[in-house]
């Protein structure tokens, strides 16, 4: 049985396809009739969101969309669509696409108060499109600077009022994420480790990312001794035998009883004189060894293809206390805005824990969406200060991975390593090391490897010219580049000091297994005063 509304609701059955922000603004447009124009906008918003221009695509007809916009309007509106480049900038973002339609329906209606206030029909329609030009010229560019800051755009668009986002980017906060947004541009290896977080899918391993080795036969130069024997006359040498010559110092003594004879003597003569006298023989041979390079297969290490995991959520415990003031606060932002922007571009969770002294750890979930950048930008344009307590974040991290959500997300610290676990919080977190595979990746952020963030991290990267991202290199005050300190760098040659000169300093299992608790040392210490006193 057919309802009695339904003849005259079939009429906005197109309304379903369409988004509420977009339903007052079609029905009650004062521009074209209303089914058409309502056809024309679902028709307008599929292809921006396609990336295609309507006005390049839409055919005149009765019932079609052709009403709206009327046709006077429409070549201006090409040139205007194809100047901003909106076709470009919807493509793949509906609700962005429904703000540029819900913009133009309130530009064009306003065509009818423009011709009440004595403008011309041409003159209306030009003051209409005018404005709305110079109204989205200007979105576009904070589009562009927000795309520049995040790489994706996520959700800012959807359900967001563009007062609040453009105060946001022209706060002294977004100012600041720009700058930082600029400096990361100068840590790719930043960015690559970043990216690199996660163990929710296996990737292909690059060859150099490998921690696994196998043995490859690769060709190679030996030496290869070749030893041959020369013939050297009158080199001294073992006796060997006896044979006929004519050299007095190897001659028999029987041969030199032959001397002494009147009449023999004539016939050791002959003998000499015919090299026939019976003398030693020497060993005169020489043996020379000589060595000459030779092709041969030889076994190298070489990096093995491993499945590797990467992907998935992300912990990021930043050190925001007031040892992180200057370059190397700069450089922890710089981690969270890098952490964020992969998150959002790669579609993966992201939290991050900033922390400070004991009780300081403010938990932040960051989404791309306007309270989620205001919220990151606050956080990127506030200074740090306080003291430092590791043992907060590292739990909050630690509950966050009970969670099904977070099982295989990888932990970063970001930090000058001045700072230590207790030892209930580091058996904590290698037992969920252990059991769960968490990885943990310290970026070091000052001149050497404390322990605390040695025994924390399975890998440190050091990001060695912090100092130079800092107000100091801004101000000019070091030189042109360098290692040294003076040139920005680090003043020491490495970050591995501590393991380096101070080896039994480290919680390695061997130093562990070997550290005597303290209930054990106490009591060898009261032993020994009580032999002494004893004595």
């Amino acid at each position: 049985m057919p309802c009695l509304f339904e003849p005259l609701e079939a009429r906005l059955a197109v309304l379903d396809a369409l988004p509420p922000a977009l339903w007052l603004g079609g029905m009650t447009h004062a521009g074209g009739r209303l089914e058409p124009r309502l056809l024309a906008l679902q028709t307008w918003r599929g292809l921006l969101a396609q990336g295609l221009n309507p006005l390049d695509r839409l055919a005149p007809g009765p019932l079609s969309d052709a009403d709206w916009p009327a046709p006077v309007l429409r070549e201006a509106l090409k040139t205007c669509f194809d100047h901003l480049q909106l076709a470009r900038y919807c493509e793949a973002h509906a609700d962005l696409a429904d703000l540029v339609l819900q913009s133009l329906l309130f530009h064009l209606d306003l065509i009818v108060d423009y011709r009440d206030r004595g403008a011309g029909e041409a003159a209306a329609a030009r003051i209409a499109i005018e404005a709305f030009h110079a109204d989205w010229a200007e979105r576009c560019g904070e589009i562009d600077e927000l795309a520049a800051a995040f790489g994706e755009l996520g959700d800012l668009f959807k359900n967001t009022r563009w007062d609040t986002l453009r105060g946001l980017l022209r706060s002294r906060e977004w100012q600041d994420l720009v700058r930082i947004r600029r400096l990361v541009e100068r840590l790719p290896e930043l960015a690559r480790l970043i990216r690199s977080l996660g163990r929710a899918q296996p990737v292909e391993p690059a060859p150099t990312d490998s921690q696994h080795r196998q043995s490859v036969m690769m060709p190679a130069l030996a030496l290869q001794a070749d030893a041959h024997t020369q013939r050297v006359p009158d080199m001294p040498g073992e006796t060997r035998g006896v044979h006929r010559s004519d050299r007095l110092a190897r001659m028999l003594p029987a041969e030199a009883m032959l001397l002494g004879h009147p009449r023999l003597r004539f016939v050791w003569h002959a003998r000499r004189a015919e090299r026939t006298l019976l003398c030693y023989e020497d060993d005169d041979r020489l043996r020379e060894r000589h060595h000459h390079p030779l092709p041969v297969p030889r076994p190298q290490p070489r990096p093995a293809p491993a499945p590797r995991l990467a992907m998935g959520p992300m912990l990021v415990c930043v050190d925001t206390s007031g040892s992180m003031q200057g370059g190397a606060e700069a450089v922890a932002k710089a981690v969270v805005l890098e952490a964020v922007r992969t998150a959002h571009a790669q579609h993966r969770p992201c939290r991050v824990f900033a922390f400070g002294g004991e009780g300081e750890v403010v938990e932040m979930l960051l989404a791309l969406d306007p309270s989620g950048v205001a919220q990151l930008a606050r956080f990127l344009g506030q200074g740090f200060h306080g003291g430092t307590d590791i043992c907060g974040p590292i739990e909050h991290a630690l509950a966050r991975l009970q969670e099904e959500d977070w099982r295989l997300a990888d932990l970063l610290i970001a930090s000058d390593g001045e700072f230590g676990a207790t030892p209930a919080v580091a058996a904590r977190l290698q037992q969920v090391r252990r059991e769960q595979g968490l990885r943990v990746q310290g970026v070091l952020i000052g001149d050497r490897e404390t322990i605390g963030l040695l025994e924390l991290s399975d890998a440190i990267f050091w990001v060695r010219e912090w100092r130079r991202f800092g107000p100091a290199a801004e101000a000019g005050r070091y030189g042109e580049g360098g290692e040294g300190g003076e040139g920005g760098g680090s003043p020491v040659h490495s970050s591995r000091l501590t393991a380096d000169y101070f080896p039994g300093a480290l919680r390695t299992p061997d130093n562990l297994a070997r550290t005597q608790p303290p209930e054990t040392a106490a009591a060898a210490v009261r032993a020994g005063r009580h032999r002494d006193a004893a004595s």
